[in-house]
């Protein structure tokens, strides 16, 4: 398949997997005759938009009681209205990408005198769609089609030009005893932003607690707030009031 039929070849991984119940990349590849690092970045894009769940060499399934009990627009907005609370007018703060940092830009819209860094041209066409439009700086740098956002050296030289009072950032998964994980292997921003922040707000929905993701972005010595909602079971919130993080549960409207 040719790129423009890119959404075509990923329903189609979409239809193979809801008739098999798992995929391989290298089996996907072959039967749509592209490489294997195009089938993966497919598997991402779909895992993004909370279409399938990503193994070691292929996918499965998204488990039923996420596909339908998960309230994922709801407790978004709820994670994000809590965050906003914490921003002080004339912050200086870094958006990181993703769908629910996304999520914070239209709670920002009382917010006066804010700077906002962010990689992600979607945070950033959000935040000059505000009324009271901060101060945007971006970090520029490689473009990512994984993450849609910017990484690499020079994104990070621009970030360590600038102190910041706190970063906002996302996480694809959370392990309870080393820290926040992703898919993704590009870890050196999110751990320069960590740096040049003085408070580390995580914003996660619960239900990515305790997912088992190879790759660590930050430790917990680096976090300073955990925001999710009231479904993480009472364990795992001992366990990360344990390593000192400050942690709140939203609640979500039904």
């Amino acid at each position: 398949m040719s790129k423009r039929n890119t959404p075509q070849r990923r329903h189609a991984i979409l239809a193979l997997l809801a008739e098999r119940g798992e995929v391989s990349v290298d089996e996907l590849a072959r039967r749509f005759e592209t490489s294997e690092v195009t089938i993966r970045k497919d598997l991402a894009i779909l895992e993004k938009n909370g279409l399938l769940l990503r193994r070691y060499g292929g996918a499965v399934p998204l488990p039923q009681d996420l596909a339908e009990d998960r309230p994922l627009s709801a407790g978004k907005q709820a994670i994000a209205r809590a965050a906003a609370a914490r921003i002080r007018e004339h912050a200086r703060i870094i958006v990181d990408s993703g769908s629910t940092t996304a999520a914070l830009i239209p709670e920002l819209v009382h917010k006066r005198g804010l700077v906002v860094m962010t990689n992600s041209l979607d945070v950033a066409n959000a935040l000059r769609e505000l009324e009271n439009e901060p101060v945007l700086l971006m970090t520029g740098g490689t473009w990512d089609p994984h993450s849609e956002s910017f990484q690499g050296q020079v994104a990070e030289q621009v970030l360590r030009s600038y102190d910041f009072d706190q970063l906002f950032i996302g996480a694809d998964g959370i392990d309870l005893a080393r820290g926040t994980t992703t898919f993704n292997e590009l870890l050196g921003l999110s751990r320069v932003m960590a740096e040049v922040a003085r408070e580390v707000v995580v914003m996660v929905e619960s239900d990515k607690v305790g997912r088992r993701i190879p790759n660590l972005e930050l430790p917990w010595s680096s976090i300073h707030t955990l925001i999710t909602d009231e479904r993480l079971p009472p364990e795992a919130r001992g366990q990360i009031a344990a390593h000192g993080v400050e942690l709140v549960c939203v609640a979500v409207p039904a």
